[in-house]
């Protein structure tokens, strides 16, 4: 008795990796998904507000061009009595007069203090600032990145195992005919109990099959909407991207140690620490600095007779440091050292992109001859399933070699499924190596967070507590 024949692997395949004509109106795409986690995923979002916390060093160190003002009321309740003697008095006469009383004093004045000269500090501490500012921009770049190849490799784990399910489901569904035409054969006298009990095992085994399927396929959904930050929908065949990326490897790797934001990050943490050794050294510096007060006083808490006065000044102090325990010598050492680190850091960042380009690249190539070789083996597969079948049919084969014959189709299928799938994901993470993925260089049309908007908000801004909107 011939098993039926379904070509439902094909289909399989067809509908889950190779791309169909026309996507229904709910299906969902691999651009729409990077989308939504561009747009919502919370840890990209908390570096940028990391990156707009930043922004406030730039304001601050400008803070030290500005003035400091400061204004003091002072009021309350005085009572005084005096009592004095009279010196002209003749001896054992003495003469003596008291004066008692109470008023209420208020005194108001207002100091401004304005910084000339601080060896340079201000200067040297606001381009630190603005270098820290173009760091955490560089940390919010290779964020987008690490999130954006999250997602699609979520995205395609997801499309890997929903093929997976559906094909261990289907094998389960070939398993159960297997099975009744073994024990329809059985009960004829053509096989033995050992083919009936073959083909339960093989079932048995496939069920299981299903159900780490099912599990693989559960973890995938729930990572999607970890990252991606919505429920699935009906996931659409994605392509890979090698269009993006450099067309050989010596340009692919010139452009990981050049433009990877780990690269540019280390680049602008040297000039971080160099602008720190400058500003330790500035407290070597003079500092000079002029105050201005004015006080008025509304009576006295010294004098009953004093009706009210007042009192200005304009004071210029020069302090020149010449030795206060030798802690910013230390400090001056101690930013050396960091700048000394931070260049290292730089060569170390240059070649961990260096490595990480040629093995995304080596990775790519792996996964482009591999979906050759799956496609020939899953060929290979269904003309020796099909011809075990007829073997068997005349009692050339066993049920066993048609078993087997069975579940190395599925092995061979599932092994395109996740090669098709690594195809993608490899081209997506050489992208990210050369430092190129981003909504722009994907094409998603999506608007662009600009960090420099919040920055331009506040960068000037000498008081007020509102958060701007550039977010």
């Amino acid at each position: 008795m011939e098993l039926v024949r379904k070509p439902w692997g094909v289909l399989a395949l067809g509908i889950a990796l190779c791309g169909v004509a026309a996507a229904p109106a709910f299906a969902q795409t691999l651009d729409a998904a990077l989308v939504q986690a561009y747009l919502n995923n919370p840890s990209l979002n908390a570096q940028r507000a990391a990156v707009r916390a930043t922004d406030e060093n730039v304001s601050q160190a400008l803070a030290g061009y500005r003035p400091r003002v400061s204004a003091n009321v002072t009021g309350g309740e005085v009572t005084s009595s005096t009592t004095t003697k009279n010196a002209s008095a003749p001896p054992g006469g003495s003469v003596y007069s008291t004066l008692a009383g109470y008023n209420s004093p208020v005194q108001a004045g207002i100091t401004a203090t304005e910084t000339l000269f601080n060896g340079f500090q201000t200067a040297n501490r606001t381009r630190q600032a603005e270098s820290q500012v173009l760091a955490a921009r560089e940390t919010l770049r290779n964020s987008e990145q690490s999130v954006l190849l999250n997602a699609a490799t979520a995205y395609m784990n997801l499309l890997r195992d929903t093929a997976i399910l559906d094909l261990q489901r289907r094998n389960v569904e070939v398993l159960q005919e297997q099975l009744r035409q073994t024990r329809d054969r059985f009960n004829v006298g053509e096989v033995t109990r050992t083919d009936v009990a073959q083909a339960e095992s093989r079932l048995a085994a496939g069920r299981s099959q299903v159900l780490t399927a099912e599990a693989n396929y559960k973890s995938s959904a729930a990572t999607y909407r970890l990252v991606i930050g919505s429920e699935p929908g009906r996931l659409v065949p994605a392509s890979p991207v090698d269009r993006f990326s450099p067309r050989n490897l010596a340009a692919a790797v010139a452009s990981g140690t050049a433009s990877h934001p780990t690269v540019t990050l280390a680049q602008f943490n040297v000039d971080a620490a160099l602008l720190a050794v400058k500003v330790a050294e500035g407290a070597l510096y003079p500092t000079l600095s002029v105050t201005g007060n004015f006080t008025k006083n509304w009576l006295s808490t010294q004098s009953l007779a004093v009706m009210d006065s007042y009192q200005a000044s304009l004071l210029g102090t020069l302090s020149v440091p010449i030795y206060q325990g030798g802690a910013e010598y230390s400090l001056i050492r101690q930013a050396k050292e960091t700048l000394g680190q931070r260049r290292l850091d730089l060569d170390t960042s240059r070649d961990q992109a260096r490595q990480t380009v040629v093995q995304s690249w080596g990775l790519l190539d792996a996964a482009k001859a591999n979906i050759e070789a799956t496609q020939a083996q899953v060929q290979a597969a269904e003309i020796a399933l099909n011809g075990v079948r007829e073997e068997a049919r005349v009692g050339q084969r066993t049920t066993l070699d048609v078993l087997n014959a069975q579940q190395e189709l599925v092995n061979a299928r599932v092994a395109l499924v996740t090669a098709q799938r690594d195809r993608v994901v490899a081209s997506y993470t050489l992208l990210a190596a050369v430092g190129r993925l981003s909504p722009q260089v994907l094409g998603l049309g999506v608007p662009a967070y600009d960090a420099r908007v919040h920055y331009q908000q506040i960068r000037d801004s000498w008081a007020g507590v509102r958060i701007p909107d550039g977010r």
